[in-house]
């Protein structure tokens, strides 16, 4: 009984022995295409890109075989746009509000290769994307939605998740002085109400040219449907205030809204490494502005009146181990 015993232990052992594999060594998933574009959650991607005089930006938006071991295929991954999905997008977001809808690019400010091409033992490439910006309008939310393609030759296989197989790129030129400001100390106030004035946490800022931003006019946004009639262009001059502080020029394409403009605007800069991170870098942007101008769209056939005074302040932190500007600004 007890040789019986060992000879089914035996028996056992080798036939687990037979069963075990190196399972590690052998592919786990699916090996797909995708692209590397976390989308916001308005479902869009931003390309944060550098403002340039001639507008010329390359961007390198990342194309991936995804998959638990290495890619051993060369593949020619092909890529298209996808209005489709940009349609969905708009639809369900905004409705019927087409003055809300993100924009597609037009062509003539974009190219890029139809395919990209993955070589064997490669998992990671990145597809270039040319971009002429110089004339763009910011006050449009303009995307580019890019899909990976069917391979015809069956060569790989898109990613079927969405956030993965497609790249809905939301094109944001920036330059030195661009970017989201707080306005907690940015006082908006109707003409008579001076005892309740308005502040809006964040005002978001927009490229005119590489000295020059524009932002909306009170509290107006990028979701206004007037939005346009309202821009604030501010210029970063080199005149001096005093020793902290430099003349803004403001100004509007607008004479309707009456813009006037109180004292003297200015803004000063201000450098920091971080005490505990040495490679982070912190620049503080303080804007001081005061200026009157009139809403004449709000009520149909009314004048109103505002007055905005104080102050916008940014934090753009930059990562000085990474040689890439647009990736070496901490978004």
């Amino acid at each position: 009984m007890k040789n019986l015993y060992y000879i089914f232990l035996v028996i056992t052992i080798a036939i687990c022995c037979v069963s075990c594999n190196n399972e590690w060594e052998d592919e786990q998933f699916v090996q797909l295409a995708s692209f590397k574009a976390e989308p916001d959650g308005n479902g869009v991607t931003f390309a944060h890109l550098r403002y340039y005089p001639e507008g010329k930006v390359t961007y390198q938006l990342p194309v991936i075989i995804s998959g638990s071991t290495p890619n051993t295929h060369k593949r020619i991954v092909r890529i298209g746009l996808d209005l489709d999905t940009m349609a969905v997008l708009n639809e369900e977001r905004y409705g019927h509000r087409e003055e809300l809808y993100f924009r597609v690019l037009d062509t003539k400010y974009y190219s890029f290769p139809e395919t990209v091409e993955i070589p064997a033992g490669e998992s990671t490439v990145t597809l270039p994307i040319e971009f002429t910006l110089g004339d763009l309008d910011q006050s449009d939310k303009w995307v580019l939605p890019l899909t990976i393609l069917e391979d015809p030759a069956n060569n790989y296989q898109p990613n079927p998740r969405k956030h993965y197989r497609k790249a809905l790129m939301r094109i944001n030129p920036f330059n030195d002085y661009s970017g989201t400001y707080s306005g907690t100390l940015y006082r908006i106030v109707l003409e008579g109400d001076t005892k309740n004035p308005m502040t809006i946490g964040e005002h978001r800022t927009y490229v005119v040219d590489d000295k020059t931003i524009f932002l909306y006019a009170g509290a107006r946004n990028i979701d206004s449907p007037d939005r346009k009639l309202y821009k604030i262009f501010i210029e970063f001059t080199d005149e001096r205030v005093d020793f902290l502080t430099k003349k803004l020029r403001i100004y509007t394409d607008n004479p309707d809204i009456n813009l006037n403009v109180v004292g003297q605007p200015s803004y000063s800069i201000e450098e920091a490494m971080d005490v505990t991170k040495p490679y982070l870098k912190h620049i503080y942007i303080t804007l001081n502005l005061a200026y009157d101008f009139i809403d004449y769209t709000t009520v149909p056939g009314s004048v109103i009146k505002y007055s905005v005074s104080g102050s916008l302040s940014m934090q753009r932190d930059l990562n000085t181990l990474i040689p890439d500007e647009d990736q070496q600004i901490q978004w």
